[in-house]
């Protein structure tokens, strides 16, 4: 009897959401089948790949990473090259000095330094705060309106600062906002549905679920994206179905597999290669989970990733 396969095509869709303008702009979403499950459907919009600068400039970096960097001398420089490398398709700023607890830089520096990355770099752009909810809803707040024209991803409105970042962002100037929930699709869910009911576009939101370095409770990261991706497909479910982005690079980088120096652990092998090693294995994990998007920090990592993209669609 002759085999006769069966369509995976879902008639539900996740939205097609733009970030950027121009000629550079990127779109996440629009897919209608499960990752990469191009032999079921066409998917217009591949994954998209970002890389991640801080506003500490180089001062955090690992060495494997700063070589990349050599001759830059601020944080703009570092845009300027960090948008050169192979494979990227967006920039992402990472305001980490702002967070009270730690550097405790004050919104009025780190907007004037996003200012100069604006005018800068031409490509589109993610803006994330420092992860203090209280502090962030100044911050993004102030940075909606310092990327005003660019339809840049402000990233991120949680529970805790929803109101302030989805009114300045998604009402006020037109981004697009991310939100950000911990690792559970209720609580995703929930978000979403408290943005629109602000009066914020559902399809000018793109998610982030929450996410963890390969290893360290990384399956409830993943789970939760299938559980996402199944109820906007499977169930169209409509407060489910916004795009995923998935911040990589911090969470990759942090942990000691990537951290630890050859001289303290000889045994585990040449530190840059494993720090790339746990951020491809992440970020390819998570795009085979449901993620639309993936913000990674070493070069090679984001050549690696891109290539497998263009290779999987």
């Amino acid at each position: 009897m002759a085999f006769t396969a069966k369509s995976g095509k879902f008639s539900a869709s996740i939205n097609s959401v733009e970030v950027g303008c121009g000629d550079k702009k990127i779109v996440l979403g629009g897919e209608n089948v499960l990752p990469f499950y191009t032999f079921d459907a066409p998917v217009e919009n591949a994954p998209k790949v970002g890389v991640e600068i801080t506003d500490s400039g180089l001062e955090n970096e690992p060495e494997c990473v700063k070589k990349y960097y050599e001759g830059c001398e601020t944080v703009v420089d570092m845009a300027k090259r960090a948008a050169s490398f192979e494979g990227v398709d967006f920039l992402s700023f990472r305001m980490d000095g702002g967070d009270p607890n730690g550097a405790n830089k004050s919104t009025e520096e780190l907007i004037a330094m996003l200012k100069e990355i604006v005018a800068a770099v031409d490509l589109p752009l993610v803006v994330c705060g420092c992860k203090h909810a209280e502090k962030d809803a100044e911050l993004l707040s102030k940075a909606a309106e310092a990327v005003d024209g660019r339809n840049a991803l402000i990233l991120a409105a949680k529970e805790e600062n929803y109101k302030q970042v989805g009114a300045a962002a998604g009402l006020a100037y037109k981004q697009v906002v991310g939100a950000e929930s911990a690792v559970d699709i209720n609580l995703a869910k929930q978000l979403n549905v408290l943005l629109t009911q602000l009066g914020v576009d559902g399809k000018s939101i793109v998610m982030n679920v929450g996410s963890a370095a390969a290893g360290y409770g990384f399956e409830y990261a993943v789970s939760t994206m299938d559980r996402v991706k199944a109820a906007a497909l499977a169930q169209g479910d409509a407060t489910l179905q916004m795009p995923i982005i998935t911040p990589v690079a911090s969470e990759a980088w942090g942990v000691k597999e990537a951290m630890a120096s050859e001289a303290d652990m000889p045994e585990w092998g040449n530190q840059e290669e494993r720090g790339i090693d746990m951020e491809v294995e992440t970020a390819a994990a998570v795009l085979a989970s449901g993620s639309d998007a993936v913000i990674l920090k070493h070069p090679v990592s984001i050549k690696t990733i891109s290539t497998m993209i263009k290779e999987l669609m």
